[in-house]
């Protein structure tokens, strides 16, 4: 199946896509723009998270649980085909989502920290890891690097809460934030680091930008700068159902950001309302779902992802040049997929797709567009946790220009390759 994508940024976009060949129909039911097609790299890795390309080499960061035992980062070594010919693990690393390839190393984050292995010819390199740094709140870190000698790390807020409570808060009554957050001091945020010293501590690290929830999707925009995105707030109307309907609760935004020094995103004590294109107050600091937030020290996001929350996992900035011209430059996002709390919606929840934001020549963000759809079925309902096929967790461009897709309930790995012909 194949469908021209719906809302496009200009003319020129629309002209391109229209052009180009109808392919053949896709592998898992997936619904991509005309021209575009895909084709399975690999299954069955299990719970994986992100992924870093060396040429044909693949490296795969991981989670593990009580049902899904350590393996580490896999590594795959392609074939011309874009077919598996060696799958292989390194030991020991994993739990940290965020992973790159970067001067000749393999850089990858673990709960505590980040470690890197100098690569060589081998998939699994002879050398052992080494920590670059350490001490950092157990969780996911997505990484960044701006060439200019830092590394990017950014640190979850509460772990996946909506909010910075007062423990001394009765039990029966609403929740009260605390301001400031002593959270913020330590998580929340993005810090900086010397991308090439070992043995750094998180003392070390710059305090570059606050404000975030639960942050996954991160990267730096070549001649641009450091962009973030990450989840708004969950179970607002439950909460609070006198101030914030279920319908203004749906449209609480997952949030994209340009992200320089001293950037602060809002939370805990705010969040972006994706309908009315406005800041509110959270409810647990006086906000009351109707009045705007104009204090100038909070960022405004660059786009915003509504309704249903539709949980941004992963964003790599397109800079190959096999896509048409309209793509370079713009983001890839990988949808993990909305209803967290694994009720059913109706209709479905938001995300299961890879979302594309186009950016003008000037830098300046678009409006996002589905790009790639259907991984959790052939149908908007089949959009729930418990009942979707697939769901993004991952997206890489690969040297070859393809843009690299990976799946957290199969262990699914898809390249989308633009007017080649299928397999």
């Amino acid at each position: 199946m194949t469908k021209t994508t719906m809302i496009m940024t200009s003319s020129t976009f629309v002209a391109l896509l229209a052009a180009a060949p109808a392919l053949a129909a896709e592998p898992d039911g997936l619904i991509l723009p005309d021209g575009f097609h895909a084709s399975v790299v690999a299954e069955g890795l299990g719970p994986i998270r992100h992924l870093a390309l060396r040429g044909n080499d693949i490296y795969v960061s991981t989670r593990h649980g009580p049902t899904a035992p350590s393996v580490g980062i896999v590594a795959l070594r392609l074939g011309p085909d874009h077919k598996v010919l060696q799958t292989d693990h390194i030991a020991g690393v994993d739990q940290g989502t965020g992973i790159r390839v970067y001067k000749g190393y393999l850089y990858a984050a673990t709960g505590p920290g980040v470690v890197r292995i100098a690569l060589d010819d081998k998939l699994v390199p002879s050398a052992a890891p080494e920590t670059i740094v350490d001490g950092l709140s157990a969780t996911n870190h997505p990484l960044a690097f701006d060439g200019r000698g830092n590394l990017y790390v950014s640190i979850d807020g509460g772990g996946g809460t909506a909010n910075c409570p007062d423990p001394a808060t009765p039990k029966d009554a609403k929740p009260v934030g605390l301001k400031p957050c002593p959270l913020m001091e330590t998580r929340g945020g993005v810090w900086r680091f010397d991308d090439s010293k070992p043995g750094q501590k998180f003392a070390d690290g710059d305090h570059f930008a606050t404000g975030i929830r639960n942050q996954s999707a991160m990267d730096w925009r070549a001649g641009d700068g450091l962009y973030g995105a990450w989840h708004g707030r969950d179970g607002t109307n439950k909460g609070w159902p006198e101030l914030v309907t279920s319908a203004q609760d749906d449209a609480i935004a997952d949030e994209m950001f340009r992200i320089t020094k001293g950037t602060d995103m809002g939370w805990p004590y705010t969040y972006w309302d994706g309908e009315r294109k406005i800041r509110l107050g959270a409810p647990e600091y006086g906000g009351d779902g109707k009045t705007e937030v104009t204090d100038s020290k909070y960022a405004k996001p660059v786009a915003a992802f509504s309704p249903n929350r539709p949980a941004v996992l992963d964003m790599a900035f397109y800079n190959g040049t096999r896509f048409p011209r309209s793509y370079r430059g713009g983001a890839f996002v990988a949808m993990h997929g909305g209803g967290a709390d694994g009720g059913v919606l109706a209709g479905g929840h938001g995300g299961y797709d890879v979302m594309f934001v186009p950016f003008t020549a000037n830098g300046r963000a678009g409006k996002p567009v589905i790009f790639a759809d259907g991984f959790a079925g052939p149908t908007a309902e089949a959009k729930q946790v418990k009942t979707a096929a697939y769901r993004p967790v991952g997206v890489a461009v690969g040297a070859d220009g393809a843009l690299y897709v990976a799946d957290s309930n199969k262990g699914k790995i898809w390249r989308i390759s633009y007017g080649e012909s299928g397999n």
